[in-house]
């Protein structure tokens, strides 16, 4: 047996009325036009706010208004739990009336809201009625659920919008298929605004699968795990050129549990560093080239010392020593440019320095101390006077005797059969005696 679904409409004890997307009426059920008492006649094809019209700046009217665009924007029911909506009485005169009413969309064959049916109750006499202590709770319930609902979906709202607007890109993808559920403005940039809600991260950005990042968030998934991913080189399509373009990304995938602490979701998010990847490499390249012409130049000066010693240094010491500093001065370039003249740490300078100057006495040196990173033009300071005490040490002070064994927080020590000597500060302290040559190049 067939069902007459429009007789059926009709005789519904319920109030309806359907309106179309410009919300005109075009059609109404018998127990909607006893409610508002009108004719089927002078309600059809009319905008719902002409046949029941309202002041625009009411309270009434901006409900009612937001709720029917709710409906049509977001293809989702809205409700209404207590609304003051005036009508014409059968006397001509307004009519002072409170309804409940429930909007519902109509999907039409490609699938947008075409129709929304309204269910209207008329609860007027239970709003008449407030004084009564039940009716007056089951109002002020319903004005408060409606005031925390609306507040709730206007908190939402500014939360998606900030999401949106954050700076970084930000995506949530759900499953062990990794479907995309939320995706800001910043991430569809990134991935030249591609269609990817309810799509899996392979069927979105099949470019990243051999790329290992899809194998990435399967591990995150399967573990429990972040995975924290730091100037990595992802190759997506140019949305200009439709090439793979190669992109820098700092990123995180971190895991979303559920209440059972079972991964259900995985939030991405992170930063576009491609340009500062390329600044940073143009900064090396000028930085190799700059240390390449430094050594050239320390070169050169080493051959021109090589020239001027060779006539007026006949056993070649002093050219030894001016050597040696030299060697000192690159060793301190070196370590800076390995840092890319960034501070560097005093006991790498020192440790570094100590070892070339006293070369195979360095097993009987200790350095130790709290770490300090110096400046780079204090680094190359320290450098050379580190070479001079070193040098010192070896000729004069504790490495030139086979006692002598170690630097300790900056204080060279020396131990001899007649006694301890120790230079601090350039104050010998001690048994014994000792040349004042020696004393005076233990204070350099």
């Amino acid at each position: 047996m067939s069902i007459d679904f429009e007789a059926l409409f009709s005789l519904s004890p319920n109030p309806y009325i359907v309106v179309d997307r410009a919300l005109r009426i075009v059609g109404m059920n018998e127990a909607y036009l006893k409610a508002t008492m009108r004719e089927r006649d002078e309600l059809l094809g009319q905008g719902i706010f002409d046949a029941f019209p309202s002041d625009p700046d009411s309270e009434s009217h901006r409900m009612m208004q937001a709720s029917f665009a709710h409906v049509l924007e977001k293809g989702e029911r809205d409700e209404l739990a207590f609304i003051r909506y005036d009508i014409r009485g059968e006397d001509g005169e307004m009519s002072c009336r409170y309804w409940s009413a429930t909007h519902t969309p109509l999907m039409g064959a490609d699938g947008e809201v075409a129709f929304v049916l309204q269910h209207t109750v008329d609860v007027t006499e239970l709003h008449e009625l407030r004084q009564l202590r039940d009716e007056m709770h089951v109002v002020e319930r319903a004005r408060a659920v409606q005031a925390r609902n609306r507040d709730l979906s206007e908190e939402s709202q500014r939360i998606r919008t900030m999401f949106d607007q954050a700076p970084g890109f930000i995506a949530i993808v759900e499953g062990p298929d990794h479907v995309f559920t939320l995706a800001n403005h910043a991430y569809r940039r990134l991935i030249g605004e591609r269609e990817i809600i309810g799509r899996s991260v392979a069927e979105g950005l099949p470019e990243v699968v051999e790329q290992g990042f899809v194998r990435l968030l399967n591990e995150v998934y399967r573990t429990g795990e972040p995975y924290i991913g730091r100037g990595e080189r992802v190759a997506l399509v140019s949305e200009e050129t439709g090439e793979l373009e190669d992109r820098f990304l700092d990123f995180i995938y971190q895991p979303i549990f559920d209440d059972g602490g079972v991964v259900r979701q995985i939030f991405v998010q992170g930063q576009d560093v491609t340009e500062e990847v390329a600044a940073l490499e143009r900064q090396q390249l000028l930085i190799d080239e700059l240390n390449h012409r430094v050594k050239n130049t320390l070169a050169i000066v080493q051959s021109l010392a090589t020239q001027s010693f060779r006539e007026i240094d006949a056993f070649g010491q002093a050219r030894q020593v001016f050597d040696a500093r030299l060697r000192a001065l690159a060793l301190a370039h070196d370590l800076l440019t390995e840092r890319s003249w960034q501070p560097a740490e005093l006991a790498a300078t020192l440790r570094g320095t100590v070892a070339a100057a006293v070369g195979a006495a360095m097993d009987r040196v200790r350095i130790s101390g709290p770490k300090v990173l110096l400046a780079p033009h204090t680094s190359v300071s320290m450098a050379l006077a580190m070479h001079e005490l070193a040098t010192n040490a070896v000729k004069y002070g504790a490495l030139s005797h086979a006692y002598g064994r170690s630097m300790r927080n900056g204080i060279f020590r020396r131990k001899r059969v007649a006694g301890d000597w120790c230079w601090n500060g350039g104050k010998a302290v001690g048994q014994g005696s000792r040349r004042p040559a020696a004393a005076a190049s233990a204070r350099a």
